[in-house]
């Protein structure tokens, strides 16, 4: 099973979104022992591993389109259920398994790979961790999280505050392991282009008020008439019908409809990193494309003018030296970050980037090298959260001890064409549910 020149390291990367996809493929490219961990990490078909990518089938799953524009190629791709990915991990043999999963899917996931894995001589080693900043539900996530070999943490703050919540609940704190965001990367900013451009980059969930998103949109195409020397861009996650990791209820492009913006105003879609490529100033939200830009050393600016609040995002930047508001930006402020700040966040501007993930991959490697590796132990059991953990496992067709329930969808046989068919019916019946529908039952709520 340890990894070879003449046999790849074979990864399997379980996610339930598109950023998650691009948080879980890219990670498997930086932390595969071997050959790959020098090598792009773009570019996941690559010799010494092989990419097995599995979907979790729900209302998040990644269209083809947003799988093409994480650019990250697999060698396999399968959508498939909860108890679909348990059976392929007990018939399949891999070395290392990446859970890229909210934490409640993680924890269903860890109980289960448990099961089916009983018995076995050899395991893979699974990773798990989160695809940005973590601002919200720290301890919450992390508990899902553990029973993994290691927890990712994406910057030498995170992974402080992690270690404290285990060792602070009496859970093995070990799996923290110290790295950074996969997905930085691109060459650093050298001055302005022609023309100067702004690209405000959006966020599906935050905030999800019509009010909110309406005026934020307002003061960009402001600024567009303002500067029409400037190049203004609105960076969008998802097309319409689409889902990201969390549910956009009001779509930017259906409400710059009706609006009338200059024609140095434009939406665009795309890989962040290739808009980035052109861009001299970026703002946002709170959203993780800061990071990626702050990696780059190109101005940006984190939002306050609709406060500094927990519930957006942005109070992690607090410290940054890059809050302002959108009267500071009309005047011409450009943003100066601090280097402490960005040094803590795991935003590597100083050319160490490359190693950041060289740790996590030794750890791998002398997981593989050993002779055995225990049953993955997760905090939460039947006896230390009875009233918590089975409705987490029951949401996946888990029974308490991580064996499938009856019922439980495909576990006892392949999907046919007809079940195939009808999946992606009710699917789409669903998409169209939560999209459409609950969001104008919601409003007529409120009248």
């Amino acid at each position: 099973m340890p990894p070879s020149t003449s046999k790849p390291t074979r990864i399997a990367v379980l996610a339930d979104s598109d950023t998650r996809w691009k948080w879980g493929a890219l990670t498997a490219a930086r932390i595969a022992p071997g050959p790959s961990m020098e090598a792009a990490p773009r570019e996941a078909a690559q010799v010494g591993l092989e990419l097995s990518g599995f979907l979790l089938r729900g209302r998040a799953t990644p269209t083809a389109r947003q799988l093409a524009e994480v650019g990250v190629r697999a060698d396999s791709l399968r959508e498939v259920t909860a108890v679909e990915f348990l059976r392929a991990m007990a018939e399949e043999e891999y070395d290392v398994v990446v859970l890229a999963l909210v934490g409640g899917g993680v924890q269903a996931m860890l109980h289960g790979l448990r099961r089916v894995w009983e018995g076995r001589e050899r395991r893979p080693v699974v990773v798990t961790g989160y695809v940005g900043v973590v601002y919200e539900k720290l301890a919450d996530g992390l508990l899902l999280r553990h029973g993994a070999d290691l927890v990712l943490a994406n910057s030498r703050q995170d992974a402080e505050r992690f270690r404290a919540v285990y060792e602070g609940v009496g859970a093995d704190a070990s799996s923290v392991t110290e790295v950074a965001l996969p997905f930085l990367g691109g060459a650093a900013y050298e001055g302005e282009h022609d023309p100067y451009t702004v690209v405000f980059a959006v966020q599906p969930s935050v905030p999800d008020s019509r009010k909110d998103r309406v005026y934020l949109l307002d003061r960009l195409i402001r600024h567009a008439r303002l500067h029409p020397e400037r190049e203004v861009l609105l960076k969008l996650r998802s097309k319409p019908g689409e889902h990201t990791t969390h549910i956009e209820e009001q779509p930017y492009q259906k409400l710059v409809q009706r609006l009338d913006p200059p024609a140095n105003f434009r939406l665009v879609y795309g890989n962040m990193g290739e808009v980035l490529d052109r861009t001299d100033l970026l703002v946002t939200i709170s959203s993780t494309a800061a990071l990626e830009s702050l990696h780059r050393r190109i101005p940006t600016v984190v939002l306050t003018d609709l406060g500094i609040r927990e519930v957006l995002g942005n109070h992690h930047f607090v410290g940054s030296g890059c809050l302002a508001s959108w009267d500071q930006l009309d005047a011409g402020h450009r943003p100066v970050a601090d280097e402490e700040w960005v040094a803590r966040q795991g935003v590597a501007t100083d050319g160490s980037y490359e190693s950041a993930f060289d740790v996590a991959g030794e750890r791998i490697a002398k997981l593989l090298a050993a002779p055995e590796l225990p049953p993955l132990a997760p905090y939460y059991t039947p006896a230390t959260a009875p009233g918590y953990l089975p409705g987490i496992l029951a949401r996946h067709h888990l029974g308490p001890d991580g064996s499938p329930l009856p019922g439980a969808p495909a576990h006892d046989k392949e999907p046919g064409p007809v079940r195939e068919i009808v999946r992606r019916a009710a699917r789409g019946a669903y998409r169209h549910g939560v999209q459409r529908v609950a969001p104008v039952i919601r409003r007529m709520g409120e009248l």
